[in-house]
């Protein structure tokens, strides 16, 4: 673990109950993080959200069932497909009924997947008890979730005792302001796990109950990102550039901090896996910069600081610089290191970030998207760049796909919605910090049997890197 990452760390909350931190495990999940490292195993399938929205290919949108063994015969392959039942939800991301976070409850498994439709606002519960072979159970209709005048669900994480709070992004007209919504472990809708009005906009969360505090970002109103990209929107303030403390508890945000013009679009936010630490990282996608935050104990708050800053390239095709779009990253189980995806530019990279605050370039891999140095694996042509990605427990095998979602693809990558995605993998070597593409590995959603389709989030049936949480 990362020196950094001790108990001498920020406490905003040091009356906070930590009896948990001795419990017997007895639930989902993994002790800490140090056991979901060593007692995880190979990752030997995926699941991957797929979709069909914005193509010319009229089905529904599935959930992906990737074969990771490479020791099969049907190695990067698509096993199986969950087929929803309604056409046009953009499925976009997903997670567990549970988690790390409770695997001090006796009897709760990690076995249902809740897959939302970013755009119908239906939320699917998928029993994957069957890993090869899981199965619809349940259906929650978007009718049952405008009644909470909220819409567009995003990220899903189990909380601790086997309820499950989702990030909505609209209310129920697809406007601001965004909020919260809460299933109980019977995947029935509890309500707003908020008060409405604690923020405008939203997007990710990650939360850190041992310090009671949840951040959040910010991405825009769905009815501003749904058509697409569209400057006038930036120049009009319609998209985020905040990022939001949340006392975990009591569901209110304690802090907001502003991060500017370099801080735009914040999206993808992580906290690091260590409970004790309240360090994390952003990334603000327009402005192509990553923050560290932390808390201060000094100044008894939050502090953020941009430490990462890609710059814009020329291009013959753009009339401006071409911002590198960082849509993803994640933090290695053992916090190390930080990886992420620079979607326009065509790149994944990692940095070492033992230092939090003063993160190192370790290595990066310059494949697809409009800038990438490889453009051909496998002889199959990259339609995009890499998008979101997923890291293996034990940190060696880092996998990513291409699309971001439908009507932003349409407009900065056409051919993805007609080739389909990839999944493309990199080998890690995090003894000497480097990556190196695995050019034996693809897995081509161009050739679905019905049509070519799109590939977004990744997710392994034993835990992963971005839905794991410790109490």
């Amino acid at each position: 673990m990362s020196d950094v990452n001790t108990p001498s760390d920020g406490e905003p909350d040091q009356d906070h109950d930590h009896a948990h931190h001795d419990h017997d495990h007895e639930g989902p999940g993994y002790a800490t993080p140090q056991a979901a490292i060593e007692e995880g195993g190979r990752e030997e399938l995926a699941y991957v959200m797929s979709l069909y929205v914005g193509t010319d290919v009229d089905a529904p949108d599935f959930v992906a069932v990737v074969d990771l063994d490479p020791d099969s015969d049907t190695h990067g392959e698509i096993l199986d497909q969950v087929e929803l039942p309604n056409r046009g939800d953009e499925l976009h991301h997903f997670g567990w009924n549970a988690c790390s976070s409770s695997c001090h409850v006796e009897g709760l498994e990690r076995r249902h997947l809740i897959v939302p439709g970013q755009r119908s606002s239906r939320i699917h519960v998928i029993d994957a008890k069957d890993r090869r072979n899981p199965e619809l159970v349940e259906v929650i209709e978007p009718e049952e979730v405008f009644e909470h005048d909220l819409s567009a669900p995003h990220t899903v994480h189990c909380i601790p005792d086997g309820e499950i709070l989702i990030s909505m992004l609209g209310d129920a007209d697809g406007e601001l302001p965004g909020g919260f919504l809460e299933l109980n472990d019977d995947f029935e809708i509890e309500g707003r796990w908020e008060p409405p009005g604690e923020v405008e906009m939203n997007y990710d969360y990650w939360y850190q109950p041992r310090h009671n505090v949840m951040v959040s970002s910010e991405w825009a109103a769905p009815k501003t990102y749904y058509p697409g990209f569209d400057i006038e929107d930036v120049e009009a303030g319609n998209y985020g550039q905040k990022i939001h403390f949340w006392d975990w508890e009591e569901g209110t945000v304690e802090q907001t901090i502003d991060l500017g013009e370099e801080g735009m679009i914040p999206l993808e936010v992580r906290f690091l896996h260590t409970p004790e630490s309240t360090h994390g990282f952003v990334g603000a996608a327009l402005s192509s910069n990553i923050f560290h935050f932390w808390w201060d104990d000094e100044g008894d708050e939050y502090r953020a600081e941009k430490v990462i800053d890609f710059e814009s390239r020329e291009h013959d095709d753009w009339d401006m610089p071409v911002p590198a779009l960082p849509t993803d990253i994640l933090i290695s189980m053992d916090d190390r290191y930080l990886f992420g995806s620079n979607w326009l530019h065509g790149e994944v990279w990692m940095y070492d970030v033992s230092d939090p605050a003063n993160p190192r370039r370790a290595d990066s891999l310059s494949v697809g998207g409009t800038f990438g140095e490889v453009q051909e694996v496998q002889g199959r042509e990259l339609a995009a760049g890499p998008q979101m990605i997923q890291l293996s427990l034990d940190g060696e095998r880092l996998y990513w796909t291409t699309s971001l979602f439908s009507s932003w693809d349409n407009q900065f990558y056409p051919e993805e919605g007609e080739r389909g995605s990839v999944m493309l993998k990199a080998d890690v070597d995090p003894r000497k910090g480097t990556l190196e593409l695995d050019e034996d590995f693809l897995v081509d959603w161009g050739e679905c049997p019905a049509g070519p389709a799109r590939a977004h989030e990744i997710r392994w049936p034993d835990g992963d890197c971005t839905s794991d949480v410790w109490q």
